[in-house]
């Protein structure tokens, strides 16, 4: 199967290394023209100059984009070249209207779309070890097998368009709450004077840990936040969630709340870096609390 593979940003540029080293990378594009013609020079695949030029020379494509915009953009580029039986894979996040809008771009050319969102960090499309959520016809699913199996190590079909996402806005919800009580435990563990690193080694086998806190909490006790997760980017998804879950009339409190943080992160300029950086306004709480306490203050 000859796979194209548009979106060479900081998870997209591993996941396609990880379909060459498959041996199904055909094609790749990208926004920024230099990048993608850089790694096509060192795979030694094509870098055609549109969507539709490579829609064109594939059986399958795989779109790895940062928003709901960006998703109908490329789908609409595709769909101008697209062949029929062909496959849209949308590895983005996104909301399931938005993979629903997709899948309807493509269906006059006989084309089927999967939207199958990833989870796993940086670290997880490097190694290829994703969790990938998917949404769509289950013979699509099938058909996507080898390529799915070359990005993640658990691949798991949700139901029909769109389910992918939702199953992704889900894992979204549960990383705020975990990245907002690391960075809380974090500042309280820097306020009781405790060693970090040991701490990090102790807790990190201990029941309260998770993914986030063994892989971010020594970004917190660095005081380095290399961007892996941007804040700007769970901000966009969990806008989704927020709206998600306004159809049903429900507010999320873990949502809102971090919406408030990552919106005061932003507005101090530190949007593109990991999501670990929630670690400064918790941390200031505690220098608060000590600035109050000094001598001479009420």
């Amino acid at each position: 199967m000859r796979v194209g593979f548009v979106g060479l940003g900081a998870m997209g540029m591993h996941m396609a290394r990880n379909l060459h080293r498959a041996g199904l990378l055909a094609a790749v594009w990208n926004r920024t023209t230099d990048k993608a013609r850089a790694l096509a020079a060192e795979l030694k695949v094509a870098a055609p100059a549109t969507l539709a030029e490579l829609a064109a020379a594939c059986e399958a494509v795989v779109t790895c984009v940062s928003a709901d915009a960006d998703v109908l953009e490329v789908t609409r580029g595709l769909a101008a070249g697209v062949r029929e039986g062909s496959l849209v894979i949308d590895c983005s996040t996104v909301g399931a209207e938005t993979a629903r809008q997709a899948a309807q771009l493509l269906e006059p050319k006989g084309v089927e779309f999967l939207d199958c969102p990833v989870s796993g960090g940086v670290e997880g499309a490097r190694d290829g070890t994703l969790a990938i959520m998917a949404g769509g016809s289950a013979t699509a699913f099938e058909r996507a097998q080898p390529i799915l199996r070359a990005l993640g190590r658990t691949v798991t079909h949700f139901g029909p368009t769109g389910m992918g996402q939702a199953a992704k806005a889900t894992n979204q919800i549960m990383c705020a709450g975990i990245i907002e009580a690391c960075a809380e435990a974090m500042a309280f563990a820097h306020a009781q004077g405790l060693p970090l690193d040991k701490l990090i080694d102790t807790l990190g086998k201990g029941a309260g840990s998770s993914w986030y806190f063994v892989h971010r909490a020594p970004n917190m006790a660095r005081g380095a936040y290399p961007a892996g997760f941007r804040v700007r980017l769970h901000a966009k998804d969990l806008g989704i969630c927020h709206d998600m879950a306004a159809r049903f009339g429900v507010a999320l409190p873990v949502v809102e709340r971090m919406l408030h943080e990552y919106a005061e992160l932003v507005a101090r300029g530190f949007g593109d870096e990991d999501i670990s950086a929630t670690y400064r306004l918790k941390a200031e709480l505690f220098e608060r609390t000590n600035i109050m306490r000094a001598p001479g203050n009420a």
